[in-house]
């Protein structure tokens, strides 16, 4: 039987000391622990931090988008063998997984980076992930790898994903550890901190949003602080950390794979009636339209919003912008068919 897969997402922050140096006792502890698990999962480890080992490299390091890039190419392989020096010992090896946006945009791609998996598991071979930083387009590029990571989760059917911090998990306003959320309330948000740390792209917003995606496509998500005594094997058993729900799931995995790793391109803004029919499983018909607000073509991904500016859906567009914006009032034009419609 296959086995049940694990997303376990590294930050920079994370496995970094202080001085942004690679905390190579932290990197022992993750190989070390994984190594316990590993006969009961197919992994994926998807780990920031190769701008952080390259960029003492660099003369006069600023931080700037070319910089960050060329400390990256340095430290991509400074990274990864870190974590092979440690994983060896344990007769497990590892393998580069370096991912860009389209690759998750394009479904054939995608599927072809999921064989590609597929296969590193059927050896045993545990896939490191982390963005290409050294080609990634601004526009194009992930908003940080929690986003890698539950792109992933999705999209392969993993059943949980543990997103490690320098903090214990989700704190309250005291400090103290939320041992359990319902993502369904977006009120969670604000429990986070909005500033991100030194050394990384992302926070705990982002964390609790990608939570909350994850969740929604039923996945089981852990928020634990990585420098906790056995962390990782205590997230899984629900003993640290912050637990975040998991719902209930019937999405095929192409409709998971258009709600979460679809590049979208166009975006409108549709009226109650629309957003009920939508809500009763039918088609988006032009006359449902108000606005477009952001041009698309034809087959690409646009996101639905009602009236109120949330997002309510995603859909691969029947029509361009163009042809949607002439012809609103035609009878029955239809924009997105039903069976490629994703609630939000």
């Amino acid at each position: 039987m296959a086995k049940p897969i694990l997303v376990l997402k590294f930050g920079t922050a994370s496995i970094t000391t202080t001085d942004g140096e690679l905390d190579e006792l932290v990197i022992e502890q993750i190989a070390r622990q994984v190594a316990l698990i590993h006969k009961e999962y197919d992994l994926v480890i998807v780990s920031s931090g190769a701008v952080a080992a390259g960029k003492k490299f660099l003369k006069n390091y600023g931080g700037t988008l070319n910089e960050k890039k060329a400390a990256a190419s340095v430290g991509n392989p400074l990274l990864l063998n870190t974590y092979a020096k440690y994983f060896i010992p344990h007769g497990i090896a590892i393998a580069q997984s370096l991912c860009e946006r389209h690759h998750f945009s394009n479904r054939d791609q995608f599927l072809q980076l999921k064989r590609t998996y597929e296969e590193l598991w059927a050896s045993n071979i545990i896939p490191i992930a982390n963005e290409n930083d050294v080609v990634s387009n601004l526009e194009l590029k992930f908003s940080d790898n929690d986003e890698l990571a539950t792109l992933i989760a999705v999209g392969f059917g993993a059943s949980q994903v543990l997103f490690s911090t320098s903090v214990p998990g989700v704190l309250d306003g005291n400090g103290k550890v939320i041992t359990e959320l319902d993502t369904t309330d977006k009120k969670i948000l604000l429990l986070a901190n909005k500033e991100k740390s030194a050394s990384g792209l992302g926070g705990m917003t982002s964390k609790l949003n990608f939570a909350r995606l994850a969740n929604q496509m039923g996945i089981r998500v852990v928020i634990f602080g990585i420098r906790t005594d056995n962390g990782i094997i205590k997230a899984l058993e629900g003993s640290t950390g912050t637990l975040c729900l998991p719902q209930k799931s019937d999405l095929s995995a192409r409709k998971k794979w258009l709600a979460s790793g679809s590049l979208v391109r166009g975006r409108i803004q549709i009226d109650a009636g629309a957003c009920k029919a939508l809500k009763d499983r039918h088609s988006l018909l032009a006359v449902g339209i108000k606005k477009v607000l952001t041009g698309f073509e034809n087959g690409e991904i646009i996101e639905i919003l009602d009236e109120d500016n949330n997002a309510v859906a995603v859909a691969i567009a029947k029509i361009d912008s163009t042809t949607l914006t002439k012809d609103t009032k035609v009878k029955n034009l239809e924009v997105a068919h039903a069976d490629n419609i994703v609630l939000l």
